[in-house]
């Protein structure tokens, strides 16, 4: 009989550079960038550098902006593997408390194993 397999997951997130090493860490507090098997690889990632725009509404409070101004601001993008639900939901949560921004972007795929 064979144990079942953890589902694995990709979180994705995006942050601006003075915030990545703090949202990195309150992911991987959580679990994440964990690979399993016999190498015992922990705090794993990609990381990449580009540009986000956005334009906060009337009612916001942006972290860097004004409300009404269309902005373009240099950001991290950010890979993790997840092994198990468990983990990419804690991990989505330590990113939402570590994230300076008021509405942070992230994206989660279930990845298949083939």
């Amino acid at each position: 009989m064979t144990t079942p397999t953890p589902t694995k997951y990709k979180l994705i997130f995006f942050v601006p550079p003075s915030a990545l090493e703090a949202c990195k860490t309150a992911i991987f507090a959580a679990g994440a960038g964990r690979y399993p098997g016999s190498g015992n690889y922990t705090e794993v990632c990609f990381t990449s550098f580009g540009t986000g725009q956005f334009r906060p509404g009337a009612t916001a409070n942006p972290h860097i902006g004004t409300p009404g101004t269309l902005e373009e601001v240099q950001e991290a993008r950010v890979e993790i593997l997840c092994v198990g639900e468990e983990v990419v939901r804690g991990a989505v949560g330590g990113l939402k408390r570590a994230h300076p921004y008021e509405e942070p972007a992230y994206e989660v795929y279930k990845l298949e194993d083939f």
